[in-house]
């Protein structure tokens, strides 16, 4: 099981990417799939702009911690998901101090209006909302070490998915629409100087693709996913910390895989990795996480 955890800034993108809402598969009516993923990320290099450089001030930055999820079968085509993740920063050189803390809510409403079986081929188109926002007071003005950038976000996603037997093909395209953040200063300087503490966040655009096997008992999957910032954003200025209003692009390359117990049918385990291979004032980072997830059945009971 999975949520997908987009962070495009400097932030470590913390990836929970296995199978729940960026992915075309359903929780059947009344049953409640719920666990836990650890996740590790981190970098050494980053994009300033389009230039790729390191920092010794700052070493590797990295990012950890647990993320909770739930995802619970209100229709067989209607399914609410909640993730909550507790990020941890820090890095290996300089004076800047790490954060820690609860991170965002995210809940997630996922539909699936069509799934049809011609053949061998089944056809399935699902349709995802979302919403986030912060859980706690952390700083989203001191990037890379942020563990969020607090603000409240909107998400639509449409998914396509194409099964023959058990190999797999799932396209899904998002809009991210940001509400605006306050930082703690009275002005600040992007393309030009403004003088409020209010921040114009820009949107963002996902795209994902996924190809792999997929079985009542494994699922292995290849990822490619790109995320691109839309007008509002702008560049690192040269040897200047990043800004959470930034434009922030980044490619990733990743594997997915999830197996569900054969004597213990309940309860399933995930893991995965992934890499930023391209980006724009982002962290060229390599992400780790693994967890365990259990299903309860509110049903009444049947062989």
């Amino acid at each position: 099981m999975k949520k997908i955890y987009l962070c495009f800034l400097f932030i470590i993108p913390l990836m929970m990417n296995a199978q729940t809402d960026i992915d075309a598969l359903m929780m059947n009516k009344n049953n409640f799939c719920f666990g836990a993923v650890y996740q590790y990320s981190s970098w050494d290099k980053y994009w300033e702009g389009t230039f790729k450089r390191e920092n010794r001030n700052l070493g590797t930055v990295s990012a950890q911690g647990p993320a909770f999820m739930g995802d619970y079968g209100i229709l067989d085509k209607l399914n609410f998901l909640v993730s909550l993740p507790y990020v941890e920063t820090k890095a290996t050189a300089g004076t800047m101090k790490g954060q820690k803390g609860m991170q965002d809510l995210t809940m997630t409403l996922k539909y699936m209006p069509m799934k049809k079986k011609i053949g061998s081929v089944t056809y399935s188109v699902l349709a995802l909302a979302s919403y986030s926002l912060p859980t706690s007071d952390y700083v989203a003005d001191y990037l890379p070490l942020s563990i969020g950038m607090r603000s409240n976000t909107g998400t639509f996603r449409l998914m396509g998915d194409v099964q023959y037997q058990h190999f797999f093909t799932t396209f899904s395209a998002a809009y991210l629409k940001r509400g605006n953040i306050t930082i703690d200063r009275n002005s600040y300087l992007d393309d030009e100087i403004h003088y409020t503490n209010e921040v114009n966040m820009p949107d963002v655009i996902n795209v994902n693709l996924r190809l792999g096997y997929r079985s009542s008992r494994l699922i292995a999957e290849a990822v490619l996913d790109n995320s691109v910032t839309q007008s509002g954003g702008f560049d690192i200025t040269k040897n200047n910390m990043p800004f959470p209003s930034n434009t922030m692009n980044a490619f990733k390359l990743g594997l997915n895989g999830k197996y569900t117990v054969i004597k213990q049918p309940e309860l399933a385990i995930v893991g995965g990795y992934n890499v930023v291979t391209e980006g724009r004032n982002v962290g060229e980072a390599t992400s780790f996480y693994g967890g365990i997830f259990y299903l309860i059945n509110f049903n009444k009971k049947s062989k």
